[in-house]
């Protein structure tokens, strides 16, 4: 079978493997059918999960409710040896259920290779809204370098446009001071990706975060140091030839494609600009035009 309908169709099976088993469920709501009990020290967690950060006070609220309830959604695992296995999804619960001192878990297993448990984790991730910018970005990254993913085949099998993983994908070229307070949810998404191309983004950042700056605050405050940086005769023609219009312009169509952009008028016309690194985002820029 060809690679890329078999990866369309992986996509849109995944949503069925996982069913609805890992998805909110009210305390009275019926409980989801286990297919066993097992000890919950033969489970492992999966070290290749997205999902880097979880909240502490949440982690004891939910252990609370399982001691009182139970676990109502069972964790979905996959068999790795003998009496051992690892999550695919539900560590949250995992971690609650220990916390909250279970000797047995309620489990549902699936058997899938390392690539579908990746994409059923960041699947099962992106939906609940369960990753913060960074853990979503980092997963991506992950298929993208072991399985030779596009932007495109991500963008089909997480339901989100291909300009959305672009822009997540962007946030990696942050450093890590950036990345922590990502993480931490002190910049949003949007404050982070206006500081990928300034010169010093963690002093930016914490500037951001100091004065509570809107994400419209944060890229003007990143624009400015962009040109600060740039050479005084670059600068100065910048100024003459672009105006606000054509600079914002500029920005929304780089946010769209997740590439630099870059707009040219000249007398009867103009040009634009799109720069590339790779082979494959050239490929990208290829399919899009060829939709046209």
């Amino acid at each position: 079978m060809n690679d890329d309908v078999s990866k369309r169709r992986l996509g849109r099976g995944l949503a069925a493997l996982i069913g609805e088993m890992d998805q909110p469920v009210p305390v009275e709501a019926e409980r989801i059918s286990a297919d066993r009990m097992i000890p919950i020290e033969f489970v492992s967690r999966n070290p290749r999960n997205p999902r880097r950060f979880f909240d502490d006070a949440e982690l004891h609220d939910l252990a609370s409710s399982i001691r009182q309830h139970g676990i109502v959604q069972p964790i979905v695992v996959r068999t790795m040896s003998r009496d051992r296995y690892e999550i695919i999804a539900g560590e949250r619960r995992w971690r609650a259920a220990q916390l909250a001192g279970l000797i047995e878990i309620p489990v549902i297993v699936r058997d899938v290779d390392d690539k579908t448990a990746l994409e059923i984790a960041i699947v099962e991730n992106v939906q609940r809204a369960d990753l913060n910018a960074l853990e979503e970005a980092l997963g991506y990254e992950q298929l993208i370098a072991e399985y030779g993913y596009t932007q495109n085949d991500l963008g089909e099998i997480i339901g989100k446009s291909r300009s959305h993983v672009a822009n997540s994908l962007r946030l990696l070229k942050l450093p890590d001071p950036v990345r922590d307070l990502l993480a931490a949810g002190s910049l949003s998404a949007g404050h982070a990706r206006a500081l990928v191309s300034t010169s010093d983004p963690a002093s930016l950042a914490r500037t951001i975060v100091a004065k509570g700056m809107s994400v419209r605050d944060a890229e003007k405050l990143a624009q400015n140091n962009i040109k600060a940086q740039s050479e005084p005769q670059q600068a100065a023609l910048r100024r003459d030839q672009k105006d606000s219009d054509t600079l914002a312009l500029e920005r929304t169509l780089s946010d769209a494609l997740g590439l630099e952009v870059a707009i040219n008028h000249k007398a009867g016309g103009g040009q634009i600009k799109i720069s590339y690194k790779s082979l494959e985002q050239l490929e990208e820029i290829c399919r899009l035009l060829e939709r046209r």
